[in-house]
């Protein structure tokens, strides 16, 4: 099998493992009553756990190493709290608060936040492809969260606001870390991100108060968010996407709210209309317009620096 198509597959692997997870989700919060206050703690924490074990038996003292400099140890605070952790709780609060395929096609909308944020930072306006992607962006969430009827609104007012700012978060931890994801391994960082959120999402919500006590069905489906949605989900995407790159990991990682809406669909009796069909189209279309509008944007980079060198 060549990168290519192992790229493709891991990165549609990852896509499929979130979606289950965020479906895992919705079943935990609407059949047995957790709290994702409840839920986002224990799954970053024990996540945390089982990545620093792994990070520290195949790193060694590396792991540390993020620690000893400062201005790496602040980008590392940056990515890992307002950037990952605040990222799966607004993504769980959200299906908490509507469905996985809501709040799946709401994480989507990151490339908005992040193709906004290269135009600030390079002091440019949006390309007229990238005002297009905005404005699907912005018909495809309406799509989804209405079914089509203006009037009749699926996902409340809460869930939109927690779903933008899951986005946004995307949007920090993809662009803060600037030098230490070149300079350590991405498990190191996920690693340090989840056991920081985990712990820190624990002090801020008190968990310890909030009672509540699993079954065996939920024992297992912390157990699958865990395992699948984190560790599993995270290691085939960023693997696929040191394959083929990210500008393909992005459409190919689309699999991840189809996996949701499918689930949603059979499983809880979500209602799929065309005008839905026609949303994720549209959601689809974005981050199709900006991946090509950034590799074209780093094409002229790299032709540039050739014709200066």
């Amino acid at each position: 099998m060549n990168r290519r198509t192992a790229g493709m597959l891991l990165t549609v692997s990852g896509g499929v493992c979130w979606g289950l997870s965020g479906s895992m989700g919705q079943y935990m919060f609407s059949n047995l009553g957790m709290d994702s206050k409840w839920l986002v703690p224990i799954r970053l924490g024990f996540a945390g756990i089982l990545m620093l074990i792994y990070c520290f038996a195949r790193y060694g003292k590396e792991t540390l190493k993020p620690w000893t400099n400062r201005t790496e140890a602040i980008e590392l605070l940056l990515y890992g709290l307002p950037g990952v952790a605040l990222c799966q709780f607004t993504y769980f609060l959200t299906i908490q608060l509507s469905t996985a395929s809501v709040g799946t096609i709401m994480q989507d909308l990151s490339p908005v936040f992040i193709m906004a944020a290269i135009c600030l930072k390079n002091k440019r306006k949006p390309s007229v492809r990238e005002v297009v992607a905005i404005l699907l962006a912005l018909v495809g969430v309406m799509l989804v969260s209405t079914h089509g009827d203006p009037s009749n609104l699926s996902a409340n007012s809460t869930a939109l606001i927690s779903g933008v700012i899951c986005a946004f978060c995307v949007m920090i931890y993809n662009v803060v870390p600037v030098h230490i994801i070149k300079k350590y391994p991405v498990s190191i960082m996920q690693a340090w991100s989840f056991a920081m959120g985990g712990a820190l999402l624990t002090l801020i919500f008190r968990s310890w108060r909030i009672y509540y006590v699993p079954d065996i069905r939920g024992l297992a489906g912390i157990a699958f968010v865990v395992v699948i949605g984190n560790v599993l989900a995270f290691t085939a995407y960023m693997k696929g996407v040191s394959y083929i790159g990210p500008e393909k990991g992005i459409l190919y990682g689309f699999a991840e709210p189809l996996t949701a809406a499918v689930i949603g669909v059979i499983f809880f009796r979500n209602p799929f209309t065309a005008a839905d069909a026609a949303g994720f189209i549209c959601i689809f279309t974005m981050l199709f317009l900006i991946t090509k509008a950034r590799t074209k944007a780093k094409v002229k980079t790299d032709q540039a620096l050739k014709r200066a060198a």
